[in-house]
């Protein structure tokens, strides 16, 4: 009888992506986040801050684990930003609905996350690309987000003044740097977008005239 290494059998058949370890703490993350908007309007803040904390975790462990262990999935690779744009923006809409945030913060975050869309829709029907590697900017500007996210709910948890306190401080330093950077990382991106639209029409223009040169060859 002959035998079959299982080494020779390619990694996504041999393990399903929603049981990879980076995708189940992707998904528990997901899970998280209902529990987490029902603890601050419960004004429950210590746990909401808790929450908050284990979610932070989770979104920098399944990044790691998904290179040590060698289990990167496609799925992964769209699960992990839409998780993490559910939890952020949903922190957002609700801190801002309970009076917590200024409106413009919520309304330039969210901005942003709707001109991405359109850019990246106009990008993928122009040139048909889907794969969007987030940039520097935009690695920076979620950073603060989780930042300025977490100085919120530790300031609603310790009850801190709104001045004269290192939290206060940290946390208007935090939102000042995300209202920055979310307006810088919106403009890179659609930026590069374009760039990579002119690019890819450039080739399709060569590769047209090309065949043109071997028609009239021919």
């Amino acid at each position: 009888m002959t035998g079959i290494s299982v080494a020779t059998i390619p990694v996504e058949r041999r393990i399903s992506p929603l049981r990879t370890a980076p995708n189940l703490l992707t998904m528990f993350r997901m899970a998280l986040t209902p529990l987490l908007i029902w603890a601050v309007l419960e004004r429950q803040y210590q746990t909401a801050f808790v929450l908050f904390l284990m979610a932070a975790l989770t979104d920098g462990m399944d990044g790691l684990l998904a290179r040590w262990l060698e289990q990167r999935t496609r799925l992964g690779q769209y699960l992990d930003p839409i998780s993490d744009k559910i939890l952020l923006s949903s922190l957002f809409l609700v801190l801002t609905r309970l009076g917590i945030l200024k409106t413009e913060i919520a309304a330039v975050v969210f901005g942003r996350d709707i001109g991405m869309l359109c850019v990246a829709a106009i990008l993928y029907f122009c040139t048909g690309v889907r794969d969007f590697h987030p940039t520097l900017l935009g690695k920076a500007n979620s950073l603060s987000q989780v930042l300025a996210l977490g100085m919120v709910l530790l300031s609603l948890m310790t009850g801190a003044p709104r001045s004269g306190s290192w939290i206060s401080a940290g946390e208007r330093f935090a939102l000042d740097a995300t209202m920055l950077l979310t307006v810088l990382s919106g403009f890179h991106y659609a930026l590069v977008a374009s760039r990579r639209i002119g690019v890819v029409t450039e080739q399709k223009a060569l590769g047209s005239a090309k065949e043109v040169r071997r028609e009239d060859a021919a």
